[in-house]
Order: structure tokens, then C-alpha cells, then sequence
């Protein structure tokens, strides 16, 4: 799917035709927005713009060479956009190619960013008379969408940290929900890096109007803070982790403790029971009938000193 915006009269048109790139005039067009194309819609904006546009495998490449270049007639740049989803985000990378004023996007999967920018250039047309322009108002939108994610992870820290204070059963699935939230917020940084690393690099370029770099300026320290809190928040992801296995641990020490309390207090009363218990005649214990009594009464002495000496030293 191709859509092309282009000025005409002093309004923002959009067509859906790669063929209409044979009419409109190159001065026009602000921005390409290439959607999963086909061939033809690649090739035809190939021509147009007069350069190679890079394939998806291409854009994927972790290479900083790859993530941002520049030739004679083009700045490329690729970054990540993250799409949430019920447990965990995915990556969705896209490539920004900018010749003189025109913006060129492609794209796999419908992205909200650039959803809102497509409403606003029809409704606000002289707000956008660049791809420049346009090229800013992606970047911004979509550090505001990754502030939201990370105010939201910031909340989830909280609502764990809660249960963990109000001594909530932590069970082994609480364990796995902190482990994937912790991988999420570092899926988040490393998304914030990524733009961070591109805005930089744009700056530095020559090709790119200086009157924007006040814009982009704003957009790094955005980025910065954002960077700042996803470190905070994965510190307290670290500390709420140790606090869980610390309870957990705690938990297991008191079954062991009682486990251990109940074999010592068995231990006396069994070597008694054994000893009576032999196949042999005790002179000195006679034969009366009431001799189990004296055995069970030394049983039950042995049961309370063990556990007066446990108590005594707060052992349990």
C-alpha cells in the first residue's frame, strides 16, 4: 500500500496511485508512505526520489552503519517502534529516507504514530510543508507513546511492590510476571537508545537543515529522561526481585525450622521408647505393671525440656 501527500491550492492531497507520481511535481510531495508495498509501488517511488530504497532485511541490521547512512541524494535512517501487546512488546522496524524536503517511510504493520500524523496533515496542511516537518512529528509522537509505556511499567512496579508489602501469596508465577516485566523495560531501553542514536547521528549531518536542530535537541533530552527512568525503574524491578526470594527464602527457613523442632523433640522420646522397648529384663525396674507409665512419663519430661531449651533461645 503506497500514500502520497503532496500540496496542490494550498491543501494536502493523498493518493493511493504510484502511478500519480508521474503527475504530481517533486517540489509538491511531502511525504511517501510505503505500508508492506509491492513491487511496483517500490519500484515506482525508487524512480521517483531517484535512489535505492533498502529491503527489510536490510533495516534489520543492528550494524550503526546500517541504522543510519547517508549518500549523495539521501539521509536513510532505521529505527524500532515498539508495539504492546497483552504480555510483552514487539519490535517493528522502520525505515525513514529523507531527499531534499520529501519524507519516505516504509513499513510493515499499521502504526498508531503514524495513523494520528496522516489525520493531521489533511486537517492542518500548512502546519506540514516539508517531509522534515513530517520526519519530526513521527519522532515525537512516538517518544510520547514510549513515555507512556514507561509510565505504565512504573505503575506495574507499583501495584507488585504493593502486593509484596500487603504480604500477598507470592507464588511462582509472580516470579515469572517480574522476570517478563523486567524484559520489557529493557526492551523499552534499548527501543529509546535506538532513536537516541539516530537523532544524534542526524544532527550531526550535513544534509539536514540546521533550523531543525533546536526540534531534535528537545526530542534527546526527552529520550535522556526517558533513559533515566527505564534505569529506575529496572533497579526497583532488581530490588522488588531480591525482596521476593528474600520472603521466599524466609518461608522455606521456617518450614525447615519446623520440620527440624519436630525431629529433635521426636528424638529423646524414641531413644526412650527404644530402650524399654529392648528384649531384655531390667532388674532394677521390676516387673510391676505399671512400668510403661514410668517409660511414657520419661518420653513426655524429654518432649517439653527440648522444647523449653527452643523456646528459651527463640528458636522457632
Amino acid at each position: 500500500m503506497i500514500e502520497i501527500f503532496y500540496k496542490k491550492d494550498g491543501h494536502m492531497m493523498v493518493s493511493q496511485s504510484e502511478t500519480d507520481l508521474n503527475t504530481v511535481s517533486y517540489s509538491d510531495v511531502v511525504w511517501i508512505d510505503l505500508f508492506a508495498p509491492s513491487g511496483e509501488e517500490k519500484r515506482a517511488v525508487e524512480h521517483f526520489l531517484g535512489t535505492v530504497i533498502q529491503n527489510r532485511a536490510q533495516a534489520e541490521e543492528i550494524e550503526i552503519s546500517s541504522r543510519f547512512y547517508e549518500t549523495e541524494k539521501a539521509i536513510f535512517a532505521n529505527t524500532s517502534f515498539l508495539i504492546p501487546g497483552p504480555d510483552e512488546y514487539n519490535e517493528e522496524t522502520v525505515s525513514f529516507i529523507l531527499t531534499d524536503e520529501i519524507l519516505t517511510t516504509l513499513r510493515e504493520c499499521p502504526l498508531k504514530s503514524f495513523t494520528d500524523l496522516q489525520r493531521r496533515m489533511l486537517a492542518f496542511p500548512k502546519m506540514y510543508d516539508s517531509g522534515h516537518v513530517a520526519f519530526l512529528s513521527i519522532l515525537e509522537q512516538r517518544i510520547d507513546l514510549d513515555a507512556d509505556m514507561v509510565e505504565l511499567v512504573s505503575k506495574e512496579i507499583t501495584q507488585y511492590n504493593k502486593k509484596v508489602s500487603l504480604g500477598e501469596d507470592i507464588s511462582e508465577e509472580f516470579l515469572i510476571d517480574i522476570n517478563q516485566l523486567q524484559d520489557n523495560t529493557m526492551l523499552i531501553r534499548e527501543n529509546i537508545v535506538d532513536k537516541q542514536r539516530v537523532i544524534s547521528s542526524i544532527i550531526k549531518s550535513k544534509k539536514y537543515p540546521v533550523e531543525y536542530h533546536s526540534k531534535l535537541n528537545v526530542l534527546l533530552k526527552d529520550i535522556s529522561s526517558l533513559i533515566n527512568h527505564t534505569n529506575f525503574s529496572f533497579e526497583r524491578l532488581e530490588y522488588l526481585q531480591n525482596t521476593v526470594l528474600g520472603i521466599i527464602n524466609l518461608d522455606q527457613n521456617k518450614i525447615m525450622k519446623v520440620f527440624t523442632l519436630v525431629s529433635l523433640m521426636l528424638m529423646p522420646p524414641t531413644l526412650i521408647a527404644s530402650f524399654f522397648g529392648m528384649n531384655v529384663r531390667f532388674g532394677w525396674f521390676g516387673n510391676s505393671g505399671w512400668s510403661w507409665i514410668l517409660a511414657l512419663a520419661l518420653m513426655g519430661i524429654s518432649t517439653v525440656i527440648i522444647f523449653w531449651i527452643f523456646k528459651k533461645r527463640r528458636m522457632f
